[in-house]
């Protein structure tokens, strides 16, 4: 992690669980890291909690709403603006709704598409140009996928979720190939994480708290820091290594 001292990245969806988790690791690696969600209360507390712990790098927090192209852009130019450009993009940010194939309502579908797959998408050009205009060849773009993006959860709740985590994996991979076409060193990741104990299972069955706390009692589950940890080990890695994609998932997760 030597070489990212002093580095900007950007980290969607910052404020809670593996996005706080992967903000606070890179800041006490030395990075510059912006920090971005819809509301910036929680990131503007880590980014004091980092400061007195006297970690080398900084927390910037940035309010933007990704569902919203136009935040995004402004984003990126005030990234520019202030910090040159993004060396390395976290796409951590996701968000599922209880609405299942046959029955769901089409807003919350199209929430889903907007900030699982068209955020990430957005992010991740943005990221690539402010990284080609200033010819920087070795930077990262990460992927936070789900192991839902790899098979299908036997939940009806689940299933649009999945088919946006689906496309996470085929984008990334997607992502690879156009890196590899352009002759670039930059490099693609994506990290599918099982079961994580943090706020989503409360903000996804948000009507039912007994049914979101019961996800995380049935197992020992993963920590938002061990997705953290997986993310320095992926930016760690040589130059020259392209991870591809880092499934895990709590040793009692069967699927």
């Amino acid at each position: 992690m030597e070489r990212w001292k002093g580095r900007v990245a950007l980290v969607t969806g910052a404020s809670v669980g593996i996005g706080a988790a992967v903000a606070r690791a890179l800041v006490q690696h030395g990075m510059k890291v912006v920090g971005c969600a819809r509301n910036v209360d929680k990131i503007e507390k880590l980014a004091a909690e980092c400061q007195s712990a006297g970690y080398s790098g900084t927390l910037i927090p940035y309010k933007c709403d990704l569902s919203c192209e136009e935040d995004i852009l402004s984003m990126f130019s005030a990234i520019k603006t202030l910090h040159q450009g993004v060396d390395v993009c976290i796409n951590n940010a996701g968000l599922a709704h209880n609405e299942p194939l046959l029955s769901g309502k089409t807003d919350s579908w199209r929430n889903m598409i907007d900030v699982n797959v068209l955020a990430l998408s957005i992010c991740t050009r943005e990221a690539y140009q402010s990284m080609k205009e200033r010819n920087v060849d070795d930077g990262h773009i990460i992927n936070i996928n789900s192991m839902g993006g790899h098979r299908m959860v036997p939940s009806a709740d689940e299933h649009f979720y999945c088919a946006t985590k689906y496309a996470v994996t085929a984008l990334t991979e997607g992502l690879r190939q156009e890196l590899w076409e352009a002759k670039t060193h930059i490099r693609a990741t994506c990290i599918s994480p099982g079961i994580v104990e943090t706020e989503f299972a409360f903000r996804h069955h948000n009507s039912d708290p007994e049914k979101a706390a019961a996800v995380y009692e049935s197992i020992k589950c993963l920590k938002a820091q061990d997705i953290a940890s997986a993310v320095t080990y992926v930016l760690g890695a040589p130059p020259h290594v392209q991870i591809g994609d880092v499934q895990m998932r709590p040793v009692e997760q069967m699927s």
